[in-house]
């Protein structure tokens, strides 16, 4: 369900969607996996960009069949693995590629994708020629359905003192939109220190920095840096994560995510999942815990975000985000969400509300 101030009506939308597949194992080190995926509307009171219904607020889950996954994998020992095909490619913590796994319609890659560990330091490579977007493959709009790429992923990562450091560079040529065309080069540190007999379980910390400019026929204005904070606490099954992170923007350039998952980072109202030019900084607090009256492994997550641009003062908005989620055994999922944005000078007010089962075999 979404309320957005913007519209009349609100939307109203029910989907069901399948996944299966079928996984050979040729020989001890080869595989071949080919999954289908179906999305069906049970109730479309919502615009789902290709229904028509534009006088609703986007939910962006219309109907669609496609093959999801076909792709062969292969695995010489503990240390190699390569694989091609249609597939699944996600990098850290899903923020530059991504499946994006929260909407129905998943995001893969006709890719070629090979990591290999060298003593203390992993390395890997994809190589991209197409990404199938969470549109669907039978959306009318063919650059909603997919992109044509021409995209190299580098990726490595060693220890470093009491975490790890990657190094990363993109080189993304999109031929269906060749002006969005850009490279990413960045780093990322992560890491955890565990105490005993002390307040703390466990502190964890990840501090990233890329900067994002134009590459092959990208237009010339793009030019922008990102930067990230967090530190995430942890005692006796209870987490607070605290963050701070921005898109930079410069009043005609922001930085862009568009091969990553946007819904799990600003907001899950996913009012900037394009970043305004002006960029985004968005300090966050993010709590969570057990539900000690629910089945094991219920957990309950409640988090905040403040909205600001990057250049400029002002505000943007800030939003609430909630969350319970609860297993029954281990096949049945269920999940309670809720989001609401409350704008100052971007967007509307927003709030979202979802329930979701997941049954796997």
């Amino acid at each position: 369900m979404v309320e957005d101030d913007a519209f009349r009506k609100d939307a109203d939308a029910i989907t069901l969607r399948l996944r299966a597949g079928y996984l050979a194992e040729l020989n001890e080190s080869l595989r071949l996996l080919i999954e289908g995926e179906g999305t069906a509307s049970l109730l479309d009171d919502y615009n789902s960009t290709r229904n028509g219904r534009t006088d609703r607020p986007t939910v962006a889950d219309p109907e669609n069949f496609e093959i999801n996954r076909a792709q062969l994998e292969w695995k010489p020992g503990e240390k190699t693995r390569v694989i091609v095909g249609r597939q699944r490619l996600v990098y850290d913590n899903n923020r530059f590629v991504s499946a994006n796994g929260w909407r129905q319609n998943e995001q893969t890659f006709d890719a070629l994708d090979i990591e290999h560990e060298i003593g203390a330091f992993r390395l890997r490579y994809s190589y991209a020629d197409r990404v199938q977007r969470i549109f669907g493959q039978r959306h009318p709009n063919r650059n909603f359905a997919r992109w044509d790429l021409n995209t190299h992923l580098l990726h490595g990562s060693f220890a470093l003192g009491p975490g790890r450091l990657a190094l990363y560079a993109h080189f993304i040529e999109n031929d269906t939109l060749p002006l969005s065309s850009h490279r990413n080069l960045g780093l990322r540190y992560t890491g955890e220190v565990k105490f005993t007999d002390a307040a703390l379980d466990t502190l964890q910390w990840s501090a990233e920095y890329a900067k994002q400019d134009d590459y092959a026929d990208g237009a010339a204005t793009i030019d922008a840096d990102y930067s990230l904070l967090e530190v995430v606490f942890a005692r006796a099954g209870y987490r607070a994560r605290l963050g701070y992170e921005v898109a930079g923007g410069n009043g005609t350039y922001a930085f862009q995510f568009p091969l990553g998952a946007g819904h799990p980072f600003f907001g899950w109202a996913d009012r900037f999942v394009t970043v305004p030019p002006r960029g985004l900084i968005s300090p966050y607090l993010w709590l969570e815990g057990p539900v000690g009256f629910l089945p094991e492994g219920s957990r309950w997550t409640l988090g905040y975000h403040d909205f600001r641009p990057d250049q400029g003062g002002g505000r943007y908005g800030d939003e609430w985000n909630a969350q319970l989620a609860v297993p029954f055994g281990k096949k049945l999922n269920a999940l309670v969400k809720y989001a609401d944005y409350r704008a100052r000078s971007f967007a509307t007010d927003t709030r979202k509300f979802w329930i979701a089962l997941e049954f796997r075999l």
